[in-house]
């Protein structure tokens, strides 16, 4: 197996599949450290990479009207000047042209459903995340939306920065205004994530938007972990993040405003349900079958109390040792 640093994890951190006491609290807990995108320039974070290697991973499903100017400018702006190594686009059953468009802009582009289709078809954020770990070979990996309009460079170098130039950041998160919600983190995370998060995982409250979609890591920390399929995935990588290293590995980056295409109530709830399968998940798996017992089909409460499907820390899989760590598989 590939080794795992044990230098960065915190004194009291938690199994990552075991859950916590029921008030969630996990012992880790120095306060997660904040900056800004400006205070990393280009040229600062370019001294600063040296011969690191650094992959961009954008998850796309139907992105066919704004995934052409994001890829344009992560290429213009970073690939083409050696701040980053690698451009992909992790294409998840799309309908629409987003992979050609992807294509054309100059992205690599994969399709989630032939990568590692040995575990299945899969779909959804985290499972296309997860992909895009065994596609992509850099030692930072960071991750996109690609929903964004009016795109900037620094929803990529804004996440880099912390990673390169910042003492002990491993995993960097990114915040920032959102116009269309009044400013604040967004309907699901105001209503849903945070009040779950102080309750359940407090040593994650300092973090002003948990669910946001840029965000990254070093990839000996990232493979180390379980990913979420589904829109559980944020809040997954968080909490075992924070129980196996400690949250001072981690760091949140302000990116200033983010403008998105907005979703109709009725697309949220979905998202509101994975949150909080996840949480209960992590918190004791026993939880949901609890919840089963107390739902309400008639109402439709707690439609779904099935347990999230996790896809394994890609140290466990054969194939990505194989790949990124063939070594491993002679011991």
């Amino acid at each position: 197996m590939v080794a795992v640093d044990t230098d960065h994890m915190s004194q009291n951190a938690e199994p990552a599949h075991g859950g916590p006491p029921l008030n969630g609290r996990s012992g880790a807990s120095a306060p997660v450290r904040s900056f800004v995108w400006s205070d990393y320039p280009l040229e600062r974070i370019r001294d600063a990479k040296c011969d690191t290697t650094v992959s961009v991973a954008l998850p796309a499903r139907n992105e066919a009207a704004t995934v052409g100017p994001i890829v344009s400018c992560l290429r213009s702006e970073l690939l083409d000047t050696g701040v980053i190594d690698e451009l992909l686009v992790v294409d998840d059953h799309s309908s629409d042209d987003t992979a050609a468009v992807a294509a054309a802009a100059g992205a690599t582009v994969s399709s989630a459903e032939e990568v590692l289709s040995s575990y299945g078809e899969g779909h959804g954020k985290g499972e296309v995340l997860w992909k895009s770990l065994f596609e992509t070979s850099g030692e930072i990996v960071l991750w996109c939306d690609t929903d964004l309009v009016e795109f900037d460079h620094r929803f990529v170098s804004g996440l880099l920065g912390p990673l390169l130039c910042e003492d002990g950041v491993e995993f960097v998160k990114g915040h920032y205004d959102r116009p269309e919600d009044d400013g604040g983190g967004g309907r699901v995370t105001e209503l849903v994530a945070k009040p779950l998060i102080s309750l359940l995982f407090p040593e994650l409250a300092s973090l002003r938007q948990p669910l946001s979609g840029e965000y990254g890591g070093r990839r000996e920390l990232l493979e180390q972990l379980p990913f979420t399929e589904g829109y559980g995935v944020e809040l997954g990588l968080l909490v075992d993040i924070s129980r196996r290293f400690g949250t001072s590995s981690m760091a949140q980056v302000d990116l200033e405003v983010r403008h998105h295409r907005n979703r109709p109530l009725a697309q949220l709830s979905p998202q509101a349900t994975a949150i909080l399968r996840t949480a209960l998940h992590k918190v004791d798996p026993e939880l949901l079958a609890v919840a089963a017992l107390a739902g309400d089909a008639e109402l439709g409460l707690l439609e779904d109390t099935s347990a999230p499907l996790e896809r394994p820390p890609m140290v466990e899989v054969a194939e990505y040792l194989a790949r990124h760590a063939p070594e491993a598989l002679a011991v």
